[in-house]
């Protein structure tokens, strides 16, 4: 392609944003809406993904102790009963109050007013040998007289899978409306501009000019706003992700929720939004010339 036709298509596709500005503006906006809605689902995804890794790689269960047995009968009665469990590495007891000083570690102090060593319970921090069979050793450290409740790694994987499922669901039912609005409202700007050319395509058609040279301006229509509408999307989501990161890992005082970083994500973002922006962006511009080369 020689230089000055080039110059053209991007010169009649910058002239056709600038002569309707609005909806201009309402394409790129429905673009960064797609873009982040999307984004934040997929972020949230890969986060929920993290946490079920980091859980699947624990190897230890925390068996309660029935509420009315002391510390002494704890340690007397069950400890070498757990010891005795084959796939049990160790067995380490705690008692109320270490277990409410590790709660107070886990988070903000704020959240322990009212609370005291009563609140709860004695319990046994048990190292397995082998970590795919934590069900089965589950089962029989709940057998065990005494214990009244057993905690794994595994049940907590399973509830965070469900909410990774429920998530996807809504997430791709949300990106296949949001990508159709804005294919719409994309053809549409561009199809106003089309309407007011549409006896110069007509005259072009009639002298000879091909069907690429015609739809360019149109397609570089398009691609500018997707290109525009995903930049901002990723400046907003990193602004967005930023501040739910800073609030989870201060605000909030959870430390056993580990939010990746979103400079380990950045790359892979940036990619995604200007892809799908200029192929949404395209797309609309050869959706709206279409009709309009059928002269």
């Amino acid at each position: 392609m020689r230089l000055s036709k080039f110059g053209y298509l991007i010169g009649e596709g910058f002239r056709n944003i600038f002569t309707h500005r609005f909806m201009s503006f309402a394409s790129i906006t429905i673009i960064m809406a797609c873009l982040i809605v999307m984004g934040s689902f997929t972020l949230l995804d890969v986060n929920i993904n993290k946490i079920i890794d980091d859980i699947g790689e624990q190897n230890q269960i925390m068996a309660f102790v029935d509420e009315d047995m002391s510390a002494e009968d704890a340690t007397a009665q069950i400890q070498a009963k757990l010891e005795a469990i084959d796939n049990v590495a160790s067995v380490e007891f705690m008692n109320r109050s270490e277990a409410r000083q590790n709660f107070m570690e886990n988070y903000d102090e704020s959240f322990m007013d009212g609370i005291d060593d009563e609140t709860f319970r004695h319990r046994f921090i048990i190292q397995l040998v082998d970590l795919s069979r934590m069900d089965e050793t589950g089962q029989e450290i709940s057998q065990v007289s005494g214990i009244v409740k057993v905690n794994s790694p595994t049940e907590y994987a399973e509830k965070f899978v469900s909410v990774r499922n429920v998530i996807s669901i809504v997430s791709l039912a949300l990106i296949v409306i949001l990508v159709l609005v804005s294919l719409f409202i994309m053809s549409n700007t561009i199809k106003l501009a089309t309407f007011g050319r549409r006896e110069e395509i007509a005259i072009m058609k009639m002298v000879g000019a091909s069907n690429g040279f015609i739809r360019g301006p149109f397609v570089v229509e398009g691609l500018i706003l997707g290109l525009v509408g995903g930049g901002l999307a990723f400046l907003a989501q990193w602004g967005l992700y930023a501040a739910l990161e800073g609030r989870v890992t201060s605000d909030l005082g959870i430390s056993f929720i580990e939010i990746v970083p979103f400079t380990q994500l950045w790359p892979m973002v940036l990619v995604i939004f200007i892809a799908v922006g200029i192929i949404v962006g395209a797309f609309g511009g050869i959706i709206a010339i279409r009709n309009y080369l059928k002269v």
